[in-house]
């Protein structure tokens, strides 16, 4: 069609109401959640495991289950019928396969961006991120994660960059749109002795009227009155298996679910409301290390950030709840067999993640102490082939910088060691282009397709909070 002809006809007029209210056409079609008819969100949490696959939802579930008697608050949520649900397809621009970058942008610009890229099309065209529009309106917005505060699941709500990886400026952008609460890792990326350009990044929030707070003490402690930039280590959090069994770090680094509490006290009572991104970032972390231990406890650290944000929720009333993940990773999966509940209940055994088995090795390490190694992490024995297998990779270890795994340990290779004994396969180390799991509790929920694109939850929150 001549595109003169198609506005001169007036069909811009409905290409536009569709795109300022993608949902209205849908919104009488699907039932009403209990006491949430005619309500707006005045405030929205997003909660999002970063490359959880169905398989690792699944076994957190059965791990709970089989060890507490109680399933996982998520599945306990669809046991109930309390929220929406749908499928939700999150390709990227340039893949079927998305980043967390695109993932992330998808949801924060409503638009389609390229991997590793964040609100920023190829062409350079920048797209407003979710948190700076609900900023504009009066809302208060902040984001807390596992993994550093400027990685790319946070960052693709609230900044404009063309690469990820640019995270001392993220931090900077951070502090430029004066976003309210932003916790997690990242002390890369903010301290003068190990910034690229040696800027004071503390000292600059904190001139701004920022309480900057380093352990989980003074976040608990931090004033709800003031913006809050809390940074608990240099990279990602520690995972919360390895966390529940040190003393010094189950006092020095916050859960999850504490930081969720805590930014829901400092941003709640503000009367514009307020948006609050949640991120399980190290699930996928462990994913792509195939690591069962370190991808179970922080499902669980998830799930409980989960049941925070549903009990402020339900007492509010007023607050649209989001429950999602970006992708799969690794898809990993229990697999059939004789032993099978035998041996993926032994992960119950499990003292520490694969991380802190392989980075406690060394090519002066002894064929004995990789065994005692293992079998106090883990509860069974290596072979001595096994464990030669494992020390041939330490002879040799790289030192670049990388994601993931920038020092090639072999996970992998313990992964599959550890499968014979718990039962648990993956299918590669990479993401995956699943459809996710989607579900929504609260005003807007019932906006909510069975099927969606990852572009429409942009419009579905504005419209849910009537922006």
């Amino acid at each position: 069609m001549n595109r003169r002809k198609f506005f001169k006809n007036g069909s811009i007029l409905t290409l536009g109401t569709t795109l300022l209210h993608p949902f209205s056409s849908i919104a009488n079609t699907i039932p009403y959640k209990e006491g949430t008819r005619n309500k707006k969100a005045k405030n929205i949490i997003i909660i999002v495991s970063d490359g959880m696959s169905i398989g690792t939802l699944n076994m957190t579930d059965l791990y709970l289950s089989r060890k507490t008697g109680k399933c996982s608050n998520w599945l306990q949520l669809y046991k109930e019928n309390k929220v929406n649900r749908a499928l939700m397809d999150m390709a990227s621009a340039s893949s079927i396969v998305t980043d967390s970058a695109a993932a992330s942008a998808s949801w924060g610009g409503g638009v389609r961006t390229n991997n590793g890229s964040l609100n920023v099309s190829e062409n350079g065209e920048e797209y407003m991120p979710l948190w700076q529009k609900f900023k504009q309106v009066g809302k208060k917005a902040g984001c807390v994660t596992t993994v550093p505060i400027t990685h790319a699941t946070p960052a693709g709500f609230c900044i404009n960059s063309k690469s990820r990886n640019a995270q001392e400026e993220i931090a900077e952008k951070y502090l430029e749109q004066k976003f309210d609460l932003m916790m997690g890792g990242g002390d890369n990326y903010f301290s003068p002795e190990k910034r690229e350009d040696k800027k004071d990044m503390y000292q600059a929030f904190a001139s701004q009227g920022y309480e900057v707070v380093k352990t989980r003490a003074e976040m608990f402690s931090a004033s709800n009155g003031k913006p809050i930039l809390g940074v608990f280590d240099a990279d990602g959090l520690p995972y919360s298996m390895d966390r529940q069994n040190n003393k010094e770090l189950l006092q020095k680094v916050p859960t999850l679910a504490e930081m969720t509490q805590k930014a829901i006290n400092a941003m709640s009572n503000h009367p514009n409301g307020f948006v609050l991104q949640v991120e399980a970032g190290k699930v996928d972390w462990a994913a792509h290390g195939n690591d069962i231990a370190a991808l179970i406890y922080d499902q669980v650290a998830h799930d409980e950030a989960i049941q925070v944000a549903m009990d402020f929720a339900e007492q509010d009333g007023e607050t649209l709840v989001i429950i999602t993940t970006d992708h799969g990773n690794a898809n990993p999966g229990i697999i059939y067999g004789n032993e099978a509940n035998v041996n993926f209940d032994s992960i119950q055994e499990y003292k520490h993640t694969n991380e802190w088995i392989l980075n406690g090795i060394g090519k002066e390490t002894s064929i004995s102490q990789i065994k005692e190694r293992v079998y106090y992490a883990n509860n069974f024995a290596l072979t001595d082939e096994e464990s030669h297998q494992l020390l041939r990779y330490y002879t040799d270890l790289q030192t670049e910088d990388g994601l993931y795994n920038p020092r090639h340990l072999p996970f992998q290779d313990l992964a599959k060691m550890q499968q014979q004994h718990n039962s648990v396969g993956w299918i590669s180390m990479q993401h995956s282009a699943d459809y996710v799991e989607l579900a929504m509790y609260g005003p807007g929920s019932s906006l909510l397709k069975p099927f969606v694109k990852n572009t429409d939850l942009h419009y579905l929150m504005l419209e849910a909070a009537e922006i």
